[in-house]
């Protein structure tokens, strides 16, 4: 299984990697905002999972998830949100914009770990 983990903070994106990798996942390509994350999937169309940030420059990950969304062959890939955002106007926005699982920062391996096996 393939992921892609997009966030503007490469301490955030190592956390993530290594809780990851610790899961036993291997293959993690990343990107440090939507601009860049869009890049990357269209340079690798192999990608299975997209965890992603919201605040970042260039492209937030909203409009990210929105553009993933938008093409067909990308509908059913599940995509987790990882963010500061936790308001529950964020969360239902995030869903509406086709998020599979959403998780608030700071967050355990743990909780990585359950919304991963949700989506999977």
């Amino acid at each position: 299984m393939k992921f892609l983990v997009v966030d503007d903070s490469s301490t955030m994106r190592r956390i993530i990697k290594n809780t990851l990798g610790r899961l036993g996942h291997k293959e993690i390509l990343e990107a440090e905002d939507g601009a860049k994350a869009w890049d990357v999937m269209t340079k690798n169309s192999d990608i299975d999972i997209l965890v992603t940030d919201w605040n970042m420059p260039e492209m937030n990950g909203l409009e990210l998830v929105q553009k993933v969304r938008a093409e067909e062959k990308y509908a059913d890939m599940p995509i987790i949100m990882v963010t500061t955002e936790g308001g529950k106007a964020e969360v239902i926005t995030a869903l509406k914009a086709g998020v599979n699982n959403y998780i608030v920062k700071p967050f355990t391996p743990q909780v990585l770990k359950e919304k991963l096996e949700a989506v999977l």
